[in-house]
């Protein structure tokens, strides 16, 4: 099963959250969801996972926590077919 990694720029307090586009090799990522106590990666886990319709468990912010940049970690899902189901292909 592959597991693929995605550099993600995350705004938090947006208005909706949205997959802007591609910037540079990273992912740019809106998030209603305010950065305190981690609800916005949680918040951008689900959002992700909906999008790319998989499990919410699936999908892990592994670097960044504290960060508007972030690095996130797809089980089973190859980067081709991930971007591709976000639009970005």
């Amino acid at each position: 099963m592959p597991t693929t990694r995605i550099r993600v720029r995350v705004q938090p307090r947006a208005k909706v959250n949205q997959v802007l586009g591609m910037a540079n090799g990273v992912l740019q990522v809106r998030i209603a969801a305010p950065p305190i106590e981690g609800q916005a990666n949680n918040a951008l886990e689900e959002f992700l996972a909906e999008r790319l319709d998989m499990p919410q468990r699936q999908v892990r912010v592994v670097r960044g926590a504290a960060s508007r940049s972030k690095l996130v970690e797809l089980e089973g899902m190859s980067e081709e077919e991930a971007l591709r189901r976000l639009g970005q292909s």
